[in-house]
């Protein structure tokens, strides 16, 4: 039969940009990125995750390179980017992802070092990597930004300030640059992950995962990291041309509840 629809739902080709990629939500969302045709540029500190990754690509066929980069150091996601920019040839999807998370109580004695940590990594970063990958993006005719923040930024846990605070201001800058990019037809949204079984979770014992999902969320199980990033890269369709300015939970109905 014909087709009903003009929309286009296809990735095949596209250019994308993935920070974290070494591992997580990261990876979890480069692997489907690949799956869907996609040219990835991958970030990450850690050289070693990095590299599992692009090889997995690889070894399926995909197009990909990756970059060691430090993205709290002032000029590195700048010149990573360009350095992406020129090997693909532009750049259609930027996801950032990278993230660090350490609690501890306000009064401790590194706490302000701490903050400026999550600042710097969870949201100074994301502003130089929108920054520096925005005249490329302003190339492409289906333009898109995914800020990964996470359920702390729309509630909060004890000890997570520092965490909560970065995450909070990854909300806002998403709803800002929507407004501001909107009338290019570059779209800008957030997810919002809940419990999600990543290396930021690794220490929690499974017998108090399950007690927290079996009290806290709708589903009453942490989620998957692909399950996530299945939601980040719907974001990402040409087709996905009206939805921007959007904060979306995927937390296995974590906000949802009351009790």
């Amino acid at each position: 039969m014909g087709k009903l629809t003009k929309g286009n739902r296809s990735l095949e080709g596209r250019i994308a940009l993935v920070t974290g990629a070494g591992s997580g939500m990261g990876r979890a969302t480069a692997y489907v990125l690949a799956d869907e045709g996609v040219q990835l540029a991958l970030f990450d500190l850690n050289e070693a995750g990095l590299a599992e990754t692009v090889n997995a690509i690889e070894g399926a066929g995909g197009r990909v390179k990756g970059w060691t980069v430090d993205l709290a150091e002032p000029g590195a996601a700048e010149r990573a980017v360009d350095e992406a920019v020129a090997r693909f040839g532009g750049l259609d999807i930027l996801i950032n992802n990278a993230g660090i998370s350490i609690f501890t109580p306000v009064d401790a004695d590194n706490y302000l070092e701490i903050w400026d940590k999550h600042l710097s990594v969870l949201l100074t970063a994301q502003v130089r990597m929108v920054r520096a990958a925005l005249p490329a993006l302003r190339r492409s005719d289906a333009a898109r930004i995914v800020n990964i923040a996470s359920t702390e930024g729309l509630g909060a846990t004890p000890y997570g300030s520092p965490y909560t605070a970065a995450k909070t201001g990854v909300t806002g800058l998403t709803r800002s640059l929507a407004v501001e990019l909107g009338p290019e037809g570059i779209t800008v949204n957030c997810i919002c992950p809940g419990p999600i079984k990543t290396g930021m979770t690794a220490a929690i014992s499974d017998e108090h995962k399950t007690i927290f999902a079996k009290r806290r969320t709708a589903l009453k199980r942490y989620g998957e990291p692909e399950e996530v990033a299945q939601i980040t890269v719907s974001l990402c369709l040409p087709a996905a041309s009206y939805l921007t300015g959007a904060v979306i939970p995927v937390d296995g109905g974590l906000m949802a509840r009351n009790a």
